[in-house]
């Protein structure tokens, strides 16, 4: 009898990451559930984060590198008016400062700041390793932790005021842009502090989450789907 051949093997796979998954979750379940021997992600996504995640298996795991080192888009929400340890939800709210004298033209014109290549120092609650340790490690045990600023390229970012503290944005980014950070010095610039609420990533390259809308696969509630003839 000839042997079944898997389709999930040697192929590219899109990912629509749920929240609260970690990016190493969703490999570990799609090699689990669809008896994947091999496979590897695109970049990880926080998991506090939704949006695209790109899963490559067997073979086609040669072309990961390619992929990270790719432009990358991303839209949600900044809370203005307070800042957390780890510039996302995943920490508690302090720092919580009045934002009735933020205006709209501060906004923008602190939007403006960050357009094009930028200094940015990461996150000290990341994957980032300072002598064989990653960073977070550190930052949980209270040690203090000194990151470099780096140069990032900012190719697009846009923001709308959503309340008195809440901004929408957009931001298309080149790798090792944190998007964490980037909230984080929005905040500084207005003077108020802020930090990540939501965030959705929905591109990689040539790479488009809205390939997931019309035809998807589904796997304990997480859309993914193959890309044919890649």
């Amino acid at each position: 009898m000839e042997e079944q051949v898997n389709k999930y093997t040697d192929c590219v796979i899109l990912v629509d990451k749920p929240i609260n998954w970690t990016s190493a979750k969703v490999i570990n379940k799609m090699k689990k559930v669809l008896n994947i021997k091999k496979a590897g992600h695109s970049g990880t996504l926080d998991p506090r984060a939704t949006g695209l995640l790109i899963v490559c298996t067997g073979k086609k795991t040669k072309i990961i590198t390619d992929i990270i080192g790719a432009d990358k888009d991303y839209e949600g929400s900044f809370r203005i008016g307070a800042v957390t340890p780890t510039y996302d939800t995943e920490s508690e709210e302090i720092n919580i400062t009045d934002t009735s004298s933020v205006s709209n033209e501060m906004i923008e014109t602190a939007c403006g700041k960050f357009q094009g290549e930028i200094l940015q120092t990461p996150p000290i609650h990341s994957a980032i390793k300072q002598n064989g340790r990653p960073v977070y490690k550190l930052a949980r045990k209270g040690r203090t932790v000194e990151l470099e600023a780096r140069k990032v390229k900012v190719n697009k970012f846009t923001v709308n005021r959503l309340s008195e503290t809440e901004v929408g944005f957009f931001a298309s980014v080149t790798k090792g842009t944190y998007i964490r950070s980037l909230a984080n010095d929005f905040g500084k610039e207005i003077g108020v502090g802020a930090y990540l609420k939501t965030l959705r990533r929905t591109r990689i390259g040539q790479f488009d989450i809205s390939v997931l809308e019309n035809n998807f696969e589904e796997l304990e509630g997480m859309k993914f789907s193959i890309l044919e003839n890649f």
